[in-house]
């Protein structure tokens, strides 16, 4: 066994003592997926889908928590995979698909919102470049391709957010749009451990708001509702410090999450 796999052996040892009572979550972009350009484009690591879904047949549950649609996120992941889309605003558990109470009255500020950046996206506009990706309750602002337009883009994003009641986040090469529901990935990451009363839990993600997912982790842990709580950053040239700091191990890239997957299935 080399110095890493006896690293990450280490690392899950608790979680696999006791698989029935842990809940294993991860980000899918830049964690279960490689960061790309096209937001669309988007697919998981090869061989992750198949090792989640055996994953999700010996631990208590394994969870995608990420900042896209379930739709999205179904097409990509097998069907044993417990989905937390928009930040938690929307889910996907046992077939069951289900929005935050308070979500259904953003929709259409929602689409406003993407109406106008588009608007404000297109050939011969301002931020002409950025790329804008609607998603029924939340809505992104790429800049990745175009990253002049960075703070334009963030500008637009807020002007949209104060004039339409909505709340701007900064992401990787991005800025987010969401409706004023107090769910991030920190709430979403607590619900899926009250939900199967789970009493360990490993996080892994890539970017910022990964960190609230984090900093829940730490917390219930602190307060002894878990035993065990691993935090994994997935790095890469983007990744926050905030982050890193915060994790157990930081892995070199979403490359590396299948190890992390077979050090868990051992």
């Amino acid at each position: 066994m080399s110095t890493d796999d006896a690293e990450l052996a280490s690392l899950v040892a608790p979680l696999r003592e006791a698989p029935d009572a842990t809940v294993l979550a991860f980000d899918f972009d830049g964690t279960l997926a490689a960061v790309v350009d096209d937001p669309a484009a988007a697919v998981p690591i090869p061989g992750v889908p198949a090792l989640l879904d055996e994953l999700a047949g010996r631990y208590r549950r394994v969870v995608a928590i990420s900042g896209r649609p379930v739709g999205f996120l179904a097409r990509h992941l097998p069907g044993t995979v417990a989905l937390s889309g928009l930040y938690g605003l929307e889910s996907l558990v046992d077939g069951v698909v289900a929005d935050h109470p308070d979500a259904a009255a953003w929709r259409p500020i929602v689409h406003d919102a993407a109406s106008e950046a588009e608007e404000a996206s297109a050939p011969g506009a301002a931020l002409e470049g950025m790329l804008v990706e609607p998603k029924g309750l939340s809505l992104t602002l790429h800049v990745r391709t175009r990253p002049e337009l960075e703070p334009a883009a963030v500008e637009l994003a807020r002007s949209l957010a104060e004039r339409l009641g909505l709340e701007a986040r900064p992401a990787k090469r991005s800025v987010e749009l969401h409706p004023p529901i107090e769910v991030d990935k920190g709430t979403a990451l607590r619900e899926q451990i009250e939900a199967v009363e789970a009493s360990a839990a490993l996080f892994a993600g890539d970017d910022l708001g990964d960190l609230r997912a984090v900093e829940a982790l730490g917390h219930l842990a602190d307060v002894g509702t878990l035993r065990a709580a691993v935090a994994v950053a997935v790095g890469g040239p983007e990744l926050p410090t905030a982050l890193a700091d915060r994790a157990a191990l930081v892995l070199p890239g979403p490359d590396a999450v299948p190890a992390l997957l077979r050090a868990l299935l051992a």
